[in-house]
C-alpha cells in the first residue's frame, strides 16, 4: 500500500477527482481516503512515482508518506 498526504485535498470533490484521475489510469487501483487526515492510500498500481504524477496531474500536491 502506498500513502500520501494530500493537503489541499480538502473535499468530497476533491475524493472524486483524485478516484476518477487513479482509477483511469490504473482501473485496477484500489483507493481509501482519510478526508480529515488529508490521507489518500492506494493499492495494486504500478509504482509510485506513477500514481503521484497522475494525482498531480490531477491538480493536487501529493507527498509520500515514509512506510
Amino acid at each position: 500500500m502506498i500513502e500520501f498526504t494530500v493537503n489541499d485535498m480538502s473535499c468530497n470533490h476533491c475524493v472524486g477527482t483524485i478516484t476518477k484521475a487513479v482509477q483511469a489510469a490504473f482501473p485496477q487501483a484500489r483507493l481509501e481516503f482519510d478526508l480529515a487526515q488529508h490521507k489518500v492510500r492506494v493499492e495494486d498500481v504500478p509504482g509510485v512515482d506513477e500514481v503521484k504524477k497522475v494525482i498531480e496531474e490531477a491538480g493536487y500536491t501529493p507527498q509520500l508518506e515514509a512506510a
